[in-house]
This record gives structure tokens, sequence and C-alpha cells, in this order.
């Protein structure tokens, strides 16, 4: 894998950054505790890049997901995603997750069935759990067979999770309490 470069961008829930090979999207790292860890851990996920100003269709990339974060009704769905370090299997739950539409979900579960392979959910949530693209690849929007939400491998864990599928209408906003 050649990566062509990196580049970080404000969305409405922190600081993200983007990956990029010649053959598409390879990376996509949601807000870490700063921009500064954010940038670490890109660079360091992607070997040899260097941080630069994204080309067109990156940049296009990243103001649709920015757009998604303010409440856009985008899948993503055509974004080209560099998948070629990633195994078989991994590669077909992504797939499978990426027909998840904005301010829906879909179980663990359902994607092992949707794939044959009933009784594969933790499979599933274990590939999930090694995304490089979420977002693109909507992690997010899985949730247990009861509609819970269990471990979210990015910072903030679940409370991220909320978040973004909040922003998506999936979750109605918080209420506030009195206490």
């Amino acid at each position: 894998m050649t990566t062509a470069g990196f580049a970080l961008f404000d969305t409405a829930i922190g600081c993200c950054a983007l990956g990029w090979t010649e053959a598409g999207i390879v990376d996509v790292n949601l807000p870490e505790a700063s921009p500064e860890i954010t940038r670490r851990r890109i660079a360091g996920r992607l070997a040899g890049s260097r941080e630069q100003q994204p080309p067109p269709a990156v940049q296009r990339v990243i103001d649709r997901i920015r757009a998604l974060f303010d409440g856009a009704a985008d899948d993503l769905a055509d974004v080209e995603l560099d998948l070629s370090g990633v195994p078989d299997f991994h590669r077909d739950v992504y797939r499978v997750t990426r027909g998840i539409r904005p301010g829906t979900t879909l179980s663990y579960g359902a994607i092992a069935t949707e794939l044959r392979l009933p009784g594969a959910a933790r499979a599933v949530g274990r590939a999930l759990g090694h995304n490089p693209c979420p977002i693109i690849v909507p992690c997010h929007r899985v949730l247990a067979a009861d509609g819970s939400m269990h471990g979210f491998s990015a910072n903030g864990g679940v409370a991220t999770k909320r978040r973004m599928l909040q922003a998506e209408g999936a979750l109605p906003a918080d209420e506030p309490t009195l206490f």
C-alpha cells in the first residue's frame, strides 16, 4: 500500500483525519482527545505517509463527512475505498455494513445472516472492531440484537457512537434531566 497522504479536518463531533492512496480512501480516524493525538494516530497507522492538502476528490469526501455529522442524509456508499490490505471476510462485512442507510441500524446477527453465516455475530463484531474507515463503513450503525450498544473502538466509546447516531436521526437526542 502506497499512501499518498492524510489530512485532518474539523467536524461537529471533533477533529477527524482521513488517509488516501491513489486507489481510494484507506483510513478514517474519528476524533481523539486532541487534534495532535488524532494526527499521531493516523500517521502511525499509515507508515510513510505525510500530512498534506487533500486532492479535490478527497476534499469532496471530507466535505461529505462534515455534512453527515451536521445531519445530512448521505450514505457515502459511492466513496471509493482501498481495502487491499483487509482480509476477505472483513471486506464482506464492510460491504454489507455500507448498505445501512443514515438514520437506520442493523444488528451484528443480521449482518451475519446477510453473509449466510448465521451465528457469526461475534465475528462480525470483531471485523467491525478493525474497520479502517468508520463513517464510510458505518460501523456505528450496527447494534446488538436487543438494540443496545456495546464496545465502540473510537475515542469516547459508546458515547461517541450514540452522538453519531443522534446526529443522523437514528436515536433521539438525550433528554435533559433535573439532576
